[in-house]
């Protein structure tokens, strides 16, 4: 039998020993504490997938990173997850499941607002608390619900960042969205947000979600002819947008979308026409705010690569219930809700701050642009490391 062979047995030997010492050691330990659980559904699969999965590797880490370090309230943290499918049948049996089977003690929301709207009134049925993430349409802050507790920005101010644009010198807008929940919010602030900036709104046009030949859409902002058109929208309609663009000789001076540029997968995909586009982010690992560097290193030690936003969104959800717990002293509901409505917390995605709906009011959104195959920080201007190109090439 070969050194090697022997090694390995050996090895596997000493593991098989320790894991059963271990669950021995547990079960002879009446004390030994139950896990605080925290649960979500993410979207693993489906339309969502690129973004589900980076919410949920970005709160896996935040979990390894506080049982590293002492766990919470001197029990282990365990992540416990769904697909949902990006569907929103698979969101609501998932988070049924996790209050009902696996009995969670907090919940962390989905991608998506129109996937996070089914998920919090599962929450609030069960009265468990819950901090959503990449969520930021205003009717789930409408209802009056008292266990939803937003990370992302408020849809208005997926706007407020073209200030840029208008500074540049940009006049006339286009505006294109699917039409989501997401982008059919946007799209009724989209006309007033765009006249306090001084610029003149020529096409507002919805699209359905999945659609992705944009050849028609395309010729109609040829012969609009706008300086900028701006799409509220994700990560494959936004390439297959900016193909289409191309194939009709569409340039307009500036493009940018609110979500597909954030992800590294959009330069994958576009290559050299990713160059000069922006995007609305709430993060980026470029910027210079506190932790940024630290955990994008981290982060691609961990999965290989580095992290965008909805990373940061996941791993941020974990910060805020932990403060939250940690403030509390328990697990309890009612205590934990309490601290996650009124404490003030510094999230590696930003302030945490909520007003009296548990929407987030504690800070705004950044723009990028890809800039020589890079996400580089534009606005606001205090926070920039590089300048915007205008017009884009």
């Amino acid at each position: 039998m070969g050194t090697d062979v022997i090694r390995h047995l050996l090895l596997m030997t000493f593991a098989l020993t320790l894991a059963v010492s271990r669950a021995a050691h547990a079960a002879d330990d009446p004390q030994s504490p139950e896990p605080v659980r925290i649960g979500t559904t993410q979207s693993l699969t489906g339309h969502y997938k690129e973004f589900g999965i980076e919410q949920l590797r970005g709160l896996q880490m935040w979990a390894a990173d506080v049982n590293a370090r002492g766990e919470l309230l001197g029990r282990p943290v365990e992540i416990v997850y769904y697909d949902d499918g990006s569907r929103d049948a698979g969101t609501v049996e998932g988070f049924t499941k996790l209050i009902g089977k696996d009995q969670v003690d907090v919940l962390v929301g989905p991608y998506s607002s129109s996937l996070t709207l089914k998920a919090t009134l599962v929450a609030e049925k069960y009265d468990v608390p819950m901090v959503t993430t990449a969520a930021s349409d205003n009717q789930i802050w409408n209802r009056g619900l008292k266990n939803v507790f937003g990370a992302d920005t408020p849809v208005s101010d997926y706007l407020n960042g073209l200030k840029v644009a208008a500074d540049a010198g940009v006049k006339t807008v286009a505006f294109v969205y699917a039409r989501t929940d997401f982008g059919e919010d946007l799209a009724g602030v989209v006309e007033h947000t765009f006249a306090e900036r001084g610029l003149k709104l020529l096409l507002v046009e919805g699209y359905a979600p999945e659609q992705r030949d944009f050849t028609a859409l395309a010729k109609r902002l040829g012969e609009v002819n706008a300086d900028m058109v701006f799409g509220a929208s994700y990560l494959d309609d936004s390439i297959a947008l900016v193909r289409a663009l191309k194939q009709q000789g569409v340039k307009p001076k500036m493009l940018g979308f609110t979500i597909g540029p954030g992800l590294r997968e959009f330069a994958n995909q576009l290559g050299p026409d990713a160059e000069g586009i922006l995007g609305i982010v709430q993060w980026l690992r470029t910027s210079r705010e506190p932790g940024a560097q630290d955990f994008a290193y981290r982060f691609a030690q961990r999965y290989g690569y580095h992290p965008g936003v909805y990373a940061v969104m996941g791993y941020s959800a974990g910060e805020i219930l932990e403060a939250a717990i940690r403030l509390a002293g328990t697990t309890e509901h009612a205590a934990v809700r309490e601290q996650l409505r009124t404490m003030y917390f510094q999230a590696l995605i930003g302030s945490y701050q909520v007003n009296e709906s548990g929407q987030q009011v504690g800070r705004r959104n950044y723009v990028l642009q890809w800039q020589d195959n890079e996400r580089r920080l534009v606005a606001p201007e205090h926070l920039a490391n590089s300048k915007l190109i205008y017009p884009r090439q």
